[in-house]
Order: C-alpha cells, then structure tokens, then sequence
C-alpha cells in the first residue's frame, strides 16, 4: 500500500528536520513525505534546502500563503496525499517522531482498519503515555505503556486512538466523510475527525507495540474539582480560546447540548475554584458562546 507521510510544521524546523529524519530511517519508510509549512518565519524552507530533501523523490514542500494552524495543515495535507493517489495518509506534527518501526507495526494492522494509530508516548519518559487514553464506553483512563499493553487484547485498543500523532487513515475513509475542518485552525479539529469516523462506522484502533514520541505538556489533564476530573489548561490564550469553542462544536455536533452546558460547568469551575482567574473565565465565555453560534473568526485576534 502506498503511504503518504503529512507532516505539518510552523516554525519548529530544527523539530521538523528530526522528524523527517525518523520518517527516512523507518524500518518500511513511506513511499512519499509531504510537509505543509503554515507560512513560517524561521527559515524552514532554507533549512530543508540544506539538508537536501527538497531535491528527494517523493518529497513535496507545500507553504501556505498565511498560518491556518494544525487543521489547516491537515485538511491540504490530506488533499494532497489523495491527488498523489496514496492508499494511505501518515498524519503528524512537526514535534513528534515515530519510533523506527512504528510505520512496519501499524501496516502490519492494515487490513482490518480505517484509521488506526500508535501509542503515543512521552519523548523525556518513555513508559508514560505524552496524553492519557480514556477506554471506550469506560471510565477507565490509561497513562502508562505498560496500562496499554495490559489492556489491548491481540495487540490492539479497538474504538480509540490519539488522532494526528502518528495516526494511519485509509483512502476510502477520507472520500466518504471529508476532510478535517479547517476553521477550527488548532484543537478539537483532530478529535472531531474521530468522531465523524467513527459516526461513519469507521474501523478504530491503537496498536500497543507501535509507538510514537512526543513532548508532553504537563498542564494538559491539570486535576480539579478535588482530583475527581481534569481539565486540559494551557497558558497560550490563543490554545485556551480554540480549545473552548472547538470543545463546543464538538460536543454539540456530536453529544448533545447537554454535554456542552456540562463542559462549560467544568471550565466555570476550573477558573473559579481549581486556577481562579477572571481574565480566563472571560475568554472562556467568549469562546463557549462563538462555538453555540458557529463562529470561527475569533481566533484570528490572536495571531494579527
């Protein structure tokens, strides 16, 4: 089957460069690597006229005109793995890298997925999971590698994977439910294509002994309401805003209204008792209510 890498970067090119280096030393390397760069500053273009890539076959360096963030990134880079006539696409950020057989394990679970993944794994301790795996219809949450080989049966999680890290998705899938949505430029834009999958009846999985490593933020999952829950908090207000509205979109496209009142309850709560900050609780609202009307201008504030 022809893969098709997409890595999408913007100003990380020493990450990049090393990201691209794991795709090349891939124990079954992808046939074609395609990176979209969101208008960088930093002299990605120059860097990989350096290192001698551009001048690869197989290899595609695609710049946008502006920024559209991470789900820009994949929405063209998706397109152009589909016009390259790949029967698969590898998604990935600029920041992780796949371990040197990661692509020969995940192949190895082809046939019986549409969009399947490895097991994402903190770079700077590699037996704890870079984002916790919540078991499907479970309360059950996974942070170790050594959690998730305990619980795969046949090697596999079916129902769930960390989407975009690594993530393998089939042809035919794209063509049936489309592209990931491009307005919500970075967070949620990544789940919501799961779960429109999954609505699809799409075939989902993580492979436990493929892994992919990445840096992990320990401010995403930050414990509340006495430990009981977590909350994803990030210091970037651009990260917070997308992160609620795009929360939203989700949760009342694919949930239900209620879910999406529980979720603002969870964010009131956070800023007000578990972080106090009015400054948050502001944004916050402001991002919950874009995301009830289905306005997606207003991150732009933030990156002008």
């Amino acid at each position: 089957m022809r893969v098709c890498a997409v890595v999408v970067t913007y100003n990380r090119k020493t990450l990049l460069l090393r990201c691209l280096r794991a795709l090349l030393e891939q124990s079954v390397p992808p046939q074609e690597i395609v990176v979209i760069d969101n208008a960088s500053t930093d002299g990605t273009r120059a860097a990989l006229e350096e290192s001698g890539l551009l001048d690869r076959p197989g290899f595609e360096l695609i710049t946008l005109p502006s920024n559209e963030g991470g789900a820009g990134g994949f929405h063209h880079g998706m397109t152009a793995a589909l016009a390259r006539k790949s029967d698969l696409a590898w998604l990935m950020d600029d920041d992780g890298h796949p371990a040197a057989d990661c692509l020969e394990k995940l192949l190895q679970a082809a046939p019986s997925h549409d969009l399947w993944g490895p097991v994402v794994i903190d770079e700077a301790q590699p037996e704890r999971l870079c984002f916790p795996l919540r078991m499907p219809g479970s309360a059950k949450v996974l942070r170790s590698a050594e959690s998730v080989r305990e619980a795969a049966a046949g090697g596999l999680l079916p129902g769930v994977v960390m989407p975009f890290n690594g993530v393998l998705v089939r042809r035919e899938l794209v063509e049936r439910i489309g592209l990931p949505r491009k307005e919500f430029f970075i967070w949620g834009d990544d789940i919501e294509y799961v779960m429109r999958a999954s609505r699809a009846g799409a075939r989902i999985a993580t492979v436990a002994q493929a892994q992919f490593f990445h840096p992990r933020q320990d401010e995403l999952g930050a414990p509340m309401f006495f430990g009981l829950l977590h909350f994803n908090n990030t210091r970037s207000a651009l990260k917070h805003y997308c992160l609620c509205r795009n929360n939203t979109v989700n949760l009342l496209t694919y949930r239900g209204p209620l879910h999406a009142l529980a979720f603002a309850a969870k964010t009131i709560w956070f800023y007000t008792f578990s972080r106090p900050s009015l400054a948050r609780l502001r944004l916050s609202f402001r991002a919950m209510a874009d995301g009830w009307r289905g306005d997606f201008s207003g991150h732009r504030r933030f990156i002008e």
